[in-house]
């Protein structure tokens, strides 16, 4: 499929192919939720936690005496149900992450990409390079190309544009190899440059 090429000033400077097998694939709503699903949970610190009886500091003496006392038998003031006690049950810490096959995330990525194409939300450009890092010329020219929310993809990032780029709200640079699902799906737009198309179908196919 052909697709403009844009510049930064918002003038197409030619055309491009793009892969059917990476931008022409249908919407799959499940994979892009098992694939949301994935990056959430193994991006989790899993470092909540609560302190069992072993962990409590304080007294190991038994209270009082076993019989006699009228009251209810105790072994230990660091029991559940003593003020400052142990937590039953409570979270340890623990690795959230879950499995997912790497031809599956690559599917996935896949489909990301193809959704946004089929959107008509996807955006080539010859090349993510700014002369300056200012953010208001930077503002504008992506204000004319008429992002609001963007994720931006080089294969090499300039760092005058992502500087350009850091203090505009909802706008995000990565480079080629960072690009995921996520990210993807959350910011409205997808920006690509033509070095970047080329080194995600040389991945991808």
């Amino acid at each position: 499929m052909k697709v403009a090429v844009k510049s930064l000033d918002n003038k197409k400077v030619g055309d491009i192919d793009l892969s059917e097998a990476v931008f022409g694939l249908k919407p799959r709503v499940d994979v892009l939720h098992r694939m949301v699903n994935w990056q959430l949970a193994k991006r989790r610190s899993g470092n909540h936690k609560t302190k069992d009886i072993s962990e409590v500091s304080g007294t190991g003496k038994k209270p009082f005496a076993q019989k006699g006392t009228g009251r209810a038998r105790a072994g230990s003031l660091r029991n559940v149900h003593h003020r400052g006690g142990a937590v039953m049950f409570g979270p340890h810490v623990r690795d959230h992450a879950i499995d997912m096959p790497k031809n599956f995330r690559k599917l996935a990525l896949r489909v990301a990409l193809s959704a946004k194409q089929a959107e008509g939300k996807l955006i080539v450009l010859d090349a993510a390079k700014a002369k300056s890092h200012k953010t208001k010329d930077m503002a504008r020219a992506l204000s004319d190309l008429g992002l609001i929310s963007a994720l931006i993809i080089d294969e090499a990032l300039d760092q005058n544009f992502v500087r350009a780029v850091g203090n505009i709200p909802n706008m995000d640079v990565l480079p080629q190899k960072g690009i995921n699902v996520y990210d993807i799906l959350r910011r409205e737009t997808l920006v690509l440059t033509k070095d970047a198309v080329a080194q995600l179908e040389a991945r991808l196919v």
